[in-house]
């Protein structure tokens, strides 16, 4: 029995002891796997090249230099691209639209502009002799003058001289009455008359100021002297305006020109009178172009008999019945914008799943009511951010991204090299093959300089390529497939040839690469080059014969390019 109860004890002992020893092992061995699997999903970037997202370390295929491990939270992110919570979401009430082609509400254009005095009712109030001022009676702006008002006390050398003439014509006017008369009119030329001559004459004595009254009447919008001054004859002292009347200039952009005409109604409105609105017509188009703002002055002459529109106030012009020059130009609401210099800035949803954002720079047309068409920077599809912009901002330049105020270099790019590996299942290398006929006729279509078949071919090969089975694919493979996706969409949805030529650059960038890692393609495709396109940064395309023909310019420059590598 005592044997027994000794083996109980050494087995227990051992089983004691196994659990110290070993009883972890099963926990570090799964933190373990997780560890490895975390090591497996790390994504490798370029430092200069922060578009090149690769799941191994190896060399940039752009520069050739080593690949780092990209930050955590930055995994499966292009360069420029941030994440927000949907809690920041909801917080910030950030709110996105899709862009698409639509009118405007009121189908209305809007100008900016300013209220000014109206230049035909202006008078200039002159100087008629050389002196200085003693003593100067109107000096506010806004002040109202009267004809016939007081408006300064002058000292004049000339005067006294005259003064003296005129007291010893006066005396001798009998027997001399044309040498007193020309002397009058030298007084009447000054506009100096009446009961001061008629004093000077009275008691002999000469004056050494006399007071220079108005001949016009208005509103003082310009003084041009003050106490102490020097006057000069003909040179103003002030300027009057009859506000009765105003003129409103707005700036009009050289590619809305065409647009206006003289007699168009427009309505114009001001934050001091929110609930007022002014009408006119359009009374004058500036014939000359401003080179330096790109605008032209476009005025309309407001009733003013309340004078309650002010010069210098800030209006805005709106003209209804134009429509945009362009029936493919996008549009987006006012608030998507962000300005800053002469950048436009919006921010994009690059995920429709997920609250992932870039910033996109822009370039803005016309506005149209409470909306700006898009002339470069955007296409149809793009989910952009309406409501919460600044918010979104922020949260870019806090996460060290392109922002507002920290204008990254745009990357360079994606060159064809056989050292960017990607994996793919067969079944995704089958598809995809079967969508390269299609892509061979987008090319021919832009070759030819046809928009039109280039739209549809684009459109046919999106439907085709949605159908690919991406199951298995990483998120490298993801992101380029991706991108390929979208750029099919854009060269569908303009009807421009320039704009389409533009998406077929980073339709190549990406689909070249995925192109590159496709066996078993049955024919030699020559990836070519033309060094001119994508204004000289240069720009590639695929192509199943040697000959060059180049989809980027078409006839004007057919043969510009050459073969870099094949795809065998």
């Amino acid at each position: 029995m005592k044997k027994y109860i000794i083996y109980i004890a050494i087995l227990a002992v051992g089983l004691l002891l196994g659990w110290f020893l070993f009883g972890g092992t099963s926990n570090n061995i799964t933190e373990h796997k997780h560890n490895a699997e975390a090591e497996t999903s790390q994504m490798w970037t370029c430092s200069m090249h922060p578009q090149i997202m690769q799941p191994e370390a190896g060399s940039c295929p752009i520069c050739g230099m080593d690949l780092i491990p990209a930050e955590s939270s930055a995994k499966g992110l292009l360069a420029d691209q941030f994440k927000l919570t949907e809690n920041a979401m909801a917080l910030a009430n950030i709110q996105t639209s899709i862009v698409g082609n639509g009118n405007t509400e009121d189908n209305a254009i809007t100008l900016s502009g300013k209220i000014v005095e109206n230049e035909d009712n202006t008078a200039i109030q002159p100087a008629h002799f050389d002196g200085r001022i003693e003593k100067l009676y109107v000096k506010s702006l806004g002040e109202k003058v009267n004809k016939g008002q007081a408006i300064a006390k002058i000292y004049s050398a000339a005067l006294i001289a005259a003064q003296q003439e005129l007291i010893t014509t006066y005396s001798i006017r009998e027997s001399q009455p044309q040498l007193y008369k020309a002397v009058q009119n030298k007084f009447k030329n000054w506009k100096i008359h009446g009961a001061q001559l008629d004093d000077v004459l009275k008691t002999g004595q000469v004056k050494t100021s006399f007071t220079i009254y108005s001949h016009v009447s208005g509103v003082v919008t310009e003084i041009s002297v003050s106490d102490g001054a020097h006057i000069m004859n003909g040179k103003p002292i002030f300027k009057v305006s009859n506000l009765a009347t105003v003129w409103a200039n707005f700036d009009v952009y050289e590619n809305q020109i065409s647009q206006f005409k003289k007699g168009q109604n427009i309505n114009v409105v001001t934050n001091a009178y929110p609930n007022k609105v002014f009408k006119g017509t359009v009374d004058f188009i500036d014939p000359i172009l401003d080179t330096r703002t790109r605008t032209v002055k476009l005025r309309v002459v407001l009733n003013n008999k309340d004078q309650i529109l002010k010069p210098g106030l800030f209006v805005e012009g709106k003209i209804k019945g134009i429509t945009a020059s362009k029936s493919d130009a996008l549009s987006i609401p006012t608030t998507a914008v962000l300005w800053t210099g002469k950048r436009s800035v919006i921010y994009i949803k690059s995920n429709p799943n997920d609250p992932i954002f870039e910033m996109r720079e822009i370039t803005l047309g016309t506005q149209i009511g409470d909306n700006y068409q898009v002339l470069e920077g955007l296409n149809t599809g793009d989910e952009v951010v309406t409501n919460g912009t600044f918010t979104v901002d922020a949260a870019a330049q806090l996460q060290g991204k392109k922002s507002m105020m920290n204008k990254s270099v745009k990357s360079e790019p994606i060159a064809p090299s056989g050292n960017m590996k990607m994996t793919f299942p067969l079944i995704f290398k089958n598809e995809f093959k079967t969508t390269l006929p299609l892509y061979f006729s987008i090319k021919d279509a832009l070759v030819a300089s046809d928009f039109n078949k280039a739209s549809e071919f684009a459109k046919t090969m999106l439907q085709k390529a949605q159908k690919i089975n991406l199951k298995g694919l990483n998120q490298m493979e993801l992101v380029h497939f991706n991108k390929t996706l979208s750029m099919l969409k854009a060269i569908s949805e303009n009807s421009t040839i320039e704009k389409q030529r533009a998406h077929f650059v980073i339709l190549n960038e990406n689909l070249v690469a995925i192109a590159m890692n496709i066996d078993d393609l049955k024919t030699t495709l020559y990836i070519q080059k033309c060094p001119m396109a994508n204004n000289n940064k240069g720009a590639m395309w695929l192509s199943t014969e040697k000959d060059i023909k180049n989809p980027y310019y078409g006839e004007a420059m057919m043969t510009c390019g050459s073969i870099i590598e094949e795809i065998n």
